[in-house]
């Protein structure tokens, strides 16, 4: 087990009581606050420690300068079947259109770099999804992206749909994203230019495993990454059948449920 210093515990215990509890406050005092990427990843991990849950996904992106896009996806918050039961304000649930990445087999941590093709051979399954999206905190303009990072970057679980065809998926980094919510024909109905932010949905994916191979945590058989949202984020309401079109990819259906 890692061993967390005083303030990264204390720290992460704000944030896991709000995300256990579904509820919301004021960025982190500001001894606890995380003044670098390292001091944000710390609290993270501490995070995880006090869930008592396992690790049963990441969301990943490309780094960028001064980022680094990586969070843990609890394996009891991943729903693989509808209803879905997420934390929801005034009636909706924050969602992002991804693929999701389920791997075959472990990449370990090892001494040599993972190239794409290992990476490639150990998926096993590629998914529609929903990324289940809220923050710990009530003010976003106060944030830095280190206080994002600690928390998780706003992740709060995952809905994972159909299996779709993963050659297919790999090379899609453009589709319509179709919405429609049952008894609101017309006026429940919308459709989104989608466009990964990435020009190919398995690069962060490559980086993610030399990350963690880096970082000695590695991937694990079983784990589901996302690696991005074609649509940015946006609330759908609770207790209403939405269906989802993947562009040619596929759709998927769910009821979203608010957590009591």
């Amino acid at each position: 087990m890692l061993l967390h210093s005083p303030q990264a515990l204390a720290a992460a215990q704000i944030l896991a009581d709000r995300r256990l509890t579904g509820t919301v406050g004021p960025r982190l005092p500001e001894p606890l606050r995380p003044q670098s990427l390292a001091e944000a990843l710390a609290i993270q991990s501490a995070v995880s420690t006090l869930m008592g849950d396992t690790i049963g996904g990441w969301k990943c992106g490309s780094p960028g300068p001064g980022k680094v896009v990586v969070a843990p996806i609890y394996a009891s918050s991943i729903c693989r079947s509808s209803p879905c039961s997420a934390w929801a304000h005034e009636g909706r649930v924050r969602v992002e259109p991804e693929l999701a990445f389920v791997m075959g087999c472990d990449l370990p941590v090892r001494d040599q770099p993972y190239e794409p093709a290992d990476v490639d051979a150990a998926i096993a399954h590629t998914h529609l999804a929903l990324e289940l999206i809220d923050s710990r905190y009530a003010d976003d303009a106060e944030l830095s992206f280190a206080d994002k990072l600690a928390d998780g970057l706003v992740n709060q679980g995952l809905f994972l749909g159909p299996e779709v065809d993963g050659d297919v998926a790999r090379h899609t980094s453009h589709m319509p994203i179709g919405i429609r919510l049952e008894g609101c024909e017309g006026t429940g109905d919308a459709t989104l230019a989608g466009q990964h932010p990435d020009a190919m949905p398995r690069a962060p994916l490559y980086w993610l495993a030399e990350y963690l191979r880096q970082s000695g945590q590695g991937l694990q058989a079983g784990q589901v990454v996302i690696t991005g949202s074609y649509a940015g984020t946006f609330g759908l309401p609770v207790d209403k059948l939405v269906s989802m079109v993947f562009g040619d990819l596929g759709s998927l259906t769910v009821v979203l449920t608010a957590h009591v």
